[in-house]
């Protein structure tokens, strides 16, 4: 089977969900701007089935489907005339869609771009393509990479046998190609917080060519496979009841981006099996508040999640 040959089936349109009577006991975001637009663009299909994934990727699974170079020049479109200042890409694995490399193209001729990726398909000529779009724009692009733990204990049990040296064979490729990827570690992996295997690892990235490694600890959200993995939300981890400053929304990625999917466009990446969190078909539609009555906002309002920086 070649990299996006995964067979398609017919996804049902989304349903609203009403809004809750308690509703206006969550503090809401107001839509400040839209600098950031994501793109789900690999859909919920994914080469591997990691136990904590927050969307219950896997190679079955098609809750959104990949999205087109032509999907994604029609979204473009419709960003530059808002302001949008730059594009992420995620999945499922980015790279599974046979188009990713024509839309980093296309994107990059009007924006910054970064692509969130498991590293499993950082080929050696994939990453030498990916150093030539990086040369020829005036614009950066960003690769990161995924992993849990700091070793093939921590990693493996959640991503799948041997992954963690596979995962360290992508980064390795990258760095052979000249270019400097963000290494994401999650908070799921035992031991994820350790400082020697944190050290350990950040001297195998120098000893690859990284000189100034990047490495970023994400939290882990309730939902999706995590929930049978560890838990899902407690009733205590809830935004109800918060009176939020401007400040702290303004640090809420959702106060300044959307992300769009095969389905329409949605609140945040995070919040996809949430049909209350799809907030329209374009993206002028979706620029309004949002109510943060979900676990989710719970959790990247006390952890600072974001991943724009």
């Amino acid at each position: 089977m070649r990299e996006g040959d995964l067979p398609a089936a017919p996804v049902a349109a989304p349903v609203a969900t009403p809004a809750p009577a308690d509703e206006g006991e969550f503090p809401s975001v107001p839509s400040r701007s839209l600098d950031t637009l994501w793109f789900q663009v690999a859909g919920t299909l994914c080469n591997l089935q990691c136990t904590h994934c927050f969307i219950s990727c896997s190679p079955t699974n098609h809750s959104h489907e990949m999205l087109t170079l032509a999907d994604v020049r029609r979204r473009l479109a419709e960003a530059i005339a808002l302001g949008v200042r730059e594009y992420y890409f995620t999945g499922g694995e980015p790279f599974m869609n046979p188009e990713m490399l024509a839309i980093l193209e296309e994107t990059l001729r009007q924006g910054p771009a970064t692509v969130l990726t498991n590293g499993l398909l950082l080929t050696p000529e994939r990453c030498r393509r990916l150093r030539e779009l990086s040369d020829a724009s005036d614009y950066s692009l960003d690769i990161r990479v995924s992993i849990d733990g700091y070793d093939a204990a921590g990693n493996d049990p959640i991503r799948g046998a041997g992954t963690f040296d596979r995962i360290r064979a992508g980064i390795r490729e990258l760095a052979l190609a000249g270019l400097d990827p963000v290494v994401t570690v999650t908070e799921a992996a035992p031991g994820s917080e350790g400082e020697g295997g944190r050290a350990r690892f950040l001297a195998w990235m120098r000893e690859i060519g990284l000189a100034r490694p990047r490495l970023k600890v994400l939290s882990v959200f309730r939902l999706g496979a995590e929930t049978a993995r560890a838990r899902g939300y407690e009733g205590w981890e809830t935004l109800r009841g918060r009176g939020l400053s401007d400040a702290e929304l303004d640090l809420l990625q959702c106060s300044s981006s959307r992300m769009v999917t095969s389905r329409g466009v949605w609140v945040c990446p995070i919040l996809l099996d949430e049909p209350a969190a799809r907030m329209g078909e374009s993206l002028a539609e979706t620029l309004r508040p949002f109510p943060l009555r979900h676990g989710a906002c719970f959790t990247c309002h006390a952890y600072g999640v974001t991943c724009r920086t």
